[in-house]
């Protein structure tokens, strides 16, 4: 009798029950997650892999949608992976993103999983890196990581992804919410949603003329500025040429590899932490043993720390 195949090897084959396992064990960290990931990992790095980002209420849920029919008419698959926002209470979510996007639901080239940030800052679970590996190793075409509505600090996303989307809405506030320290810069793609109402013009002129402003280095990528109506469908099929020729043009200019290895760093620096904090709590005997020499001052807290982590 031959052996049982391992979940990774079910997942490269495409199961989309094991997807969906494999997905539960990464955010659960359950045993056995970083020997299947290591195993899917060498498998990875052919889906492209697009981060939709921008304030709370621009629509991105819709546009997302909207993304995904149009590649699937495309005849290209798509795996989305939606970040909610966790209960600061109960770290639950509601995970509402999955059932704004039940249009998609019964179509087998469309997978969506909902994660919740588990209290990660930036806009990103921790656990969506991993979720994006699984997805791509599994032989989706199209991987779409939609992050939460957070503002100008959610800059996470380009550690995950190859081409950023920055979602903007007129009337919300700020005439143009993108333009804010961080958001601005990471944008590879501005989406305008929401396009009809009063002030879209303004808005796309707007981030225009802060494009125009900002140093550009020769042969770097021309950021185009989209509009779109998201639940007409309207403006998305530009967006998807938009998002294939960032893709061509980071092929021709090494700019792939150059965002593959950003991501790399992201991920060991994230595995690293997680190590350190697994260290570092209470009812680990050399953390407990630190604690009590800081508290009875035979110790300082940085001194503590370099001890702890092996740097002294």
């Amino acid at each position: 009798m031959t052996a049982p195949a391992s979940l990774a090897e079910r997942v490269l084959g495409g199961e989309q029950g094991m997807i969906a396992r494999a997905l539960t064990q990464v955010e659960r960290r359950a045993p056995g997650t970083d020997a299947m990931l290591a195993e899917l990992h060498r498998h990875a790095g052919r889906a492209h892999v697009i981060g939709v980002t921008g304030p709370p209420g621009s629509g991105k849920s819709t546009l997302v949608t909207a993304m995904a029919q149009e590649y699937r008419r495309a005849g290209r698959s798509v795996g989305i992976i939606a970040v909610d926002p966790s209960s600061v209470f109960t770290g639950g979510a509601i995970l509402g993103d999955r059932i704004r996007m039940s249009t998609l639901s019964g179509d087998p080239g469309v997978f969506i999983r909902s994660l919740a940030t588990r209290g990660a800052l930036g806009g990103l679970a921790r656990a969506a890196l991993d979720a994006v590996t699984v997805l791509d190793a599994a032989g989706w075409d199209v991987v779409v990581l939609e992050t939460v509505g957070v503002g100008q600090a959610e800059t996470d996303v380009i550690s995950g992804a190859q081409s950023v989307a920055v979602v903007s809405v007129p009337g919300l506030g700020d005439s143009v919410q993108a333009i804010k320290a961080g958001l601005l810069e990471i944008a590879d793609v501005h989406v305008v949603n929401k396009s009809d109402r009063d002030g879209a013009h303004r808005t796309v002129s707007e981030l225009r003329d802060m494009l125009r402003l900002a140093k550009r280095q020769p042969g770097q990528w021309n950021v185009p500025v989209e509009q779109t109506v998201a639940d007409r469908g309207s403006g998305v099929t530009a967006l998807i040429e938009r998002f294939d020729e960032h893709l061509r043009w980071m092929e021709r200019n090494g700019e792939r590899e150059r965002r593959a290895r950003r991501a790399a760093g992201t991920r060991i620096r994230w595995a690293a932490e997680e190590l350190v904090r697994d260290w570092l709590r209470p009812g680990t005997p050399a953390f407990d043993e630190a604690v009590t020499q800081v508290a009875e001052k035979h110790d300082d807290p940085a001194t503590a720390a370099r001890r702890l982590i092996g740097w002294t």
